[in-house]
């Protein structure tokens, strides 16, 4: 198999308040997709963005006291958090408010504006003469002029359905001052989507295989439709938050111009941070442009997205595929936090729910197709203590048992085992390496959880029916070598069933490795097997049951009192969203973000030892990692790579006594097999004096444990 290059994105979330369970919805299913590729040892850059721009977040940063950029950067700040704690690995995430999509937005524009695809034009819009800006539909409220009903913004009746242009509302207002708009006429700039050169390309590009049928079809209606497409309203009039058009004085981007500009503006800051050519990783013809979206912005990711870059011309390029997905609801409802039918992501990280277990949830329930999901509580207990604790994690518990208890942990060899079946069951799952990698290629999630538990399914009647406990019992030779193998060929048939649920269950995959004493997990590795006599570490529980009193924490909507503690003490960027609905004009600074709470049987699964540091030095091509060589108390030192090369000089580190992580999974890396984790203190740079080693007092030893 050829070597891939991907260049992935998500959707940008508007940089208005926290991530929710859509957005880390879609990001799961991109990572998964993402973490899938990277284990075929495909080369995958995987970013996003905050959306930043736009009238909403530039009111709500006026009412928060803040100017937009310290808004949307509170925001950004914020994100890290959500995704670490859900293992979504992006390379990078960016912010359409930035140096490099203000260039690639201006220059794409003005690429449009020499292909002759700019068009420009009156339009009549409302304007507040208090606040001296014209008003988005949704700033403006009146009479509805079919039913007469107060209070309906400038679009749609809330009350008869009916849809309307705000100039059409009877005694309208403005939400921001209350004051009477006026109707002015103002220059826009439009993106001549209408143009035979536009709906020509795109009637091809949208039937050519590179969207899903259902959203093929879409495309086509909207292209063959009575009026056809429309021309596109690209800008706005000062005052706006946005990137301003470089020969129209007043006028700014749309922020959904530069919101797609986004994906490529987060692709060259990366592009930068790594020393490569941004234009020459994106023109290469090799790279392949992946977007996954939700369904509610097709029209922009199909129609204009495609169009702009087609002709906006090298070293741009059109998307190969756009993933669409569905929405997800929760028991059937859309989502409410105040009704209970919300999931929080930050509060089910907080609550100590396993991110793994969300993971596995959605994509068991996700496929290719543009289909919502629903999280149902009882449903996700259930699969969860079914499937993962159940069948998977069963495996290796009860198989480790034995090997452990009889056999010092060293395995038995599994090519040369002369139990029946053994062979056969082992090529049987190896075989379905193939048949599951075409169908996370295909994005078939919920396809590759049931064939993978039906293969769970079949270990565990394997398993039984060799009836290990009696073997255990026995003293003859034969038996006792019958035991050894069939544990044996259980560990091997676990260890394949991990590769192959390695990219839905990150955490879990790292705590196989450490328990298994292997490398970190490739594709590649479901042709072989374990080797005789390889030693696997004393078992710990892989994963937990759901606890339904736990889980329905998360439902439980917040108290009066709750609320209003949230809206004095939240970040500044999601009070703001507090602001804007509650007319509150002030705002705190936030408080530092602390991690989710643990219990002490959680601490205890990290194994902190004293190490002394027997050889320090500098590696070429890196200027902040050490390689470090440690005494760990064990039969052999330990290779570590640790990025304080900012603070210390090898010759002073060796000698001295540190503390280590122990049972970290061991860590492929550029330069070579990393087996641990040094600790340090550092301020929030990372830099000296704001580094420093944990040292233990004299007296300690190698191989202490520290509790």
């Amino acid at each position: 198999m050829n070597p891939r290059k991907l260049f992935v994105t998500t959707a940008l979330p508007y940089a208005n308040g926290a991530l929710h369970i859509g957005h880390i919805m879609e990001y799961i299913q991109a990572d998964i997709w993402v973490r899938f590729q990277r284990l075929l040892g495909h080369t995958v850059h995987f970013v996003s963005a905050d959306d930043a721009h736009g009238a909403p977040i530039m009111i709500a940063a006026e009412k928060a006291g803040v100017s937009p950029q310290e808004f949307v950067a509170r925001i950004g700040a914020s994100r890290a958090p959500t995704l670490q704690g859900f293992g979504i690995a992006f390379d990078h995430w960016h912010s359409t408010d930035s140096p490099e999509n203000v260039e690639l937005s201006q220059r794409i524009y003005m690429r449009l504006r020499e292909n002759e695809l700019i068009a420009i034009r009156p339009v009549e819009q409302l304007y507040d003469p208090v606040k001296g800006m014209f008003l988005a539909d949704r700033y403006v409220k009146g009479q509805c002029p079919n039913c007469g009903a107060p209070d309906q913004y400038g679009d749609s009746c809330e009350v008869c359905g009916a849809v309307y242009s705000a100039t059409e509302l009877k005694n309208p207002y403005s939400v921001l001052s209350g004051a009477k708009p006026e109707l002015r006429t103002s220059e826009h700039y439009f993106f001549a989507l209408s143009d035979p050169r536009c709906t020509e390309f795109l009637s091809d590009w949208t039937q050519g295989g590179r969207l899903q049928p259902e959203v093929a079809n879409k495309a086509r209606e909207w292209l063959e439709g009575e009026r056809g497409l429309a021309d596109w309203d690209i800008s706005r009039d000062a005052p706006y938050f946005g990137i301003p058009i470089p020969d129209a004085p007043g006028k700014f981007f749309y922020v959904w111009l530069d919101a797609p500009i986004g994906y490529l503006a987060s692709l060259k800051a990366y592009c930068a941070l790594r020393g490569w050519n941004f234009e020459t990783v994106l023109s290469d013809p090799l790279v392949e442009q992946i977007h996954f979206i939700g369904k509610d912005i097709i029209y922009f990711h199909t129609l204009f997205w495609p169009a702009m870059l087609k002709f906006a011309g090298a070293p741009f390029k059109v998307p190969d595929r756009v993933y669409v997905h569905g929405f997800i609801t929760v028991s059937g409802e859309k989502m409410s936090k105040s009704r209970g039918t919300g999931i929080d992501p930050l509060r089910y990280l907080e609550l100590g729910l396993n991110p793994d277990w969300l993971r596995y949830y959605i994509a068991a329930k996700l496929n290719s197709h543009v289909e919502d999901i629903d999280f149902n509580a009882e449903d996700f207990t259930a699969r969860i203590n079914s499937d993962l604790v159940g069948k998977f994690v069963n495996i290796a518990s009860r198989a480790s048992h034995f090997v452990l208890k009889n056999f010092e942990g060293a395995l038995a060899d599994v090519l040369s085992a002369g139990v029946a079946g053994a062979g056969s069951i082992l090529r049987l799952f190896q075989a379905r390496a193939d048949e599951l990698a075409q169908l996370y290629e295909a994005r078939e999630f919920g396809k590759v959880m049931r064939e993978t538990m039906a293969l769970a399914d079949i270990a565990n009647e394997w398993f039984d029916a060799r009836r290990p406990w009696e073997l255990a019992k026995s003293q003859d030779p034969a038996a006792r070598q019958q035991l050894h193998e069939v544990c044996s060929v259980a560990i091997n048939l676990f260890r394949l069933l991990m590769i192959y649920l390695a990219p839905v269950l990150p955490s879990l995959a790292r705590r196989a490795e450490a328990f298994l004493r292997i490398a970190p997990l490739d594709w590649s590795q479901a042709r072989g097997l374990l080797p005789g006599a390889h030693r696997i570490a004393p078992y710990e529980h892989l994963t937990g049951r759901v606890d339904p009193k736990t889980l329905a924490a998360l439902f439980e909507p917040p108290s009066p009192a709750a609320r209003a503690a949230e809206v004095k003490t939240s970040s500044p960027a999601a009070r703001a969203t507090e602001v804007e609905a509650s007319e509150v004009a002030t705002a705190k600074a936030p408080a530092p973000v602390a991690a989710p709470t643990i219990g002490i049987e959680e601490f205890a699964k990290i194994d902190l030892r004293v190490a002394r540091i027997t050889a320090a030095e500098v590696i070429d091509g890196s200027d902040r990692l050490l390689k470090l060589t440690l005494d760990v108390g064990e039969a052999r030192p330990r290779q570590v790579f640790a990025g304080i090369k900012s603070a210390y000089q090898p010759a002073d580190l060796v000698g001295r006594l540190t503390v280590v992580v122990a049972n970290l999974a061991p860590r492929k890396m550029k330069f070579g097999l990393s087996e641990g984790m040094v600790l340090a203190a550092s301020d929030e740079h990372g830099n000296r004096p704001g580094l420093f080693l944990l040292d233990p007092d004299p007296g300690a030893h190698p191989g202490m444990r520290v509790k």
